[in-house]
């Protein structure tokens, strides 16, 4: 076996994690030519076949996959040497992993996350993918189950309701559905209109950050979480709560590191500003205009 390139097998990561050269390419710079024959320099670089290629993405190989996991514990190792040297220094980076709306609160209260004073840094990560913490790629994450990962531990927020949410005084009788892409519904809730209204879909986007702002421009109606939806002074619900999609939320850390002190110092933060919203996130408190 050759020495590899350790660029290349960031990028190989890249691939895995986003699952073909389409995402590898964006979080590179590099174009998907580039960023494929690169993949095809590695196989041959170590002599194994990572990935099956077809038109829907990249998957692991079983060779793949035993690459990915020596190559996220590396990463694991180089993080936990990078904490140390940071804390030795005096300025960490606590970073945070949470989907759309739990990271938009926390950016709306970021004064109760961060004070000044702290000696660490807050990186926010978002996306509507499970908040993997079992290599330390974040410090903190928010999800909607318990983990099972035996080196994870979790704390229960709460649980999270989701309505349907018109603009307020719009015609009850709206069916026009606006909705996130389903390649990018991720979530049960981005998935329940293209389940349940697919035909009264007019309008798509990427990003579940839009849906609440074509609602309040009139263009059709979207399912929130209650805690966004509520809040919105231009929403409304149209009917009660989807209790289909009613689940539990836990903020999750690594068991190791819950216990530095700027750690344990945000997730307490998070923990307590998070179960002050208990009953918007619950759904208790429908808005009334």
């Amino acid at each position: 076996m050759k020495n590899a390139n350790w660029d290349s097998y960031q990028l190989f990561l890249q691939v895995a994690r986003l699952g073909g050269l389409t995402g590898a390419s964006t979080a590179s710079g590099l174009s998907p030519a580039t960023v494929g024959r690169r993949m095809l320099d590695l196989e041959q670089e170590i002599g194994r076949a990572l990935f099956v290629r077809s038109q829907t993405g990249y998957r692991l190989t079983p060779d793949g996959q035993a690459l990915l996991d020596h190559l996220q514990e590396m990463e694991a190792a180089a993080r936990k040497v990078e904490a140390w040297r940071q804390s030795g220094e005096g300025g960490t980076t606590v970073r945070i992993a949470a989907g759309t709306w739990v990271a938009w609160l926390l950016t709306e209260n970021f004064a109760a996350i961060r004070v000044p004073g702290d000696a660490f840094a807050i990186s926010l990560t978002i996306g509507e993918a499970r908040a993997s913490l079992a290599y330390r790629e974040s410090d903190i994450g928010i999800r909607a189950f318990e983990p099972e990962e035996a080196n994870l531990a979790a704390r229960q927020l709460g649980e999270v309701a989701y309505a349907v949410y018109i603009r307020r005084n719009a015609a009850e009788t709206d069916e026009r559905w606006i909705a996130v892409a389903e390649e990018e519904a991720i979530s049960a809730y981005l998935r329940w209109p293209h389940a349940k209204a697919a035909t009264g879909i007019v309008a798509t986007v990427n990003r579940p950050r839009s849906l609440p702002d074509l609602v309040r421009a009139g263009a059709g109606k979207t399912v929130l979480p209650c805690f966004v939806g509520d809040l919105h002074p231009e929403l409304q619900r149209q009917g009660g709560e989807l209790p289909e999609l009613r689940h539990r939320q836990w903020i999750v850390m690594n068991a190791e590191d819950r216990h530095r002190p700027e750690i344990r110092t945000v997730a307490d933060r998070m923990t307590k500003l998070i179960k002050s919203y208990a009953d918007l996130f619950a759904g208790k408190r429908p808005s009334r205009g």
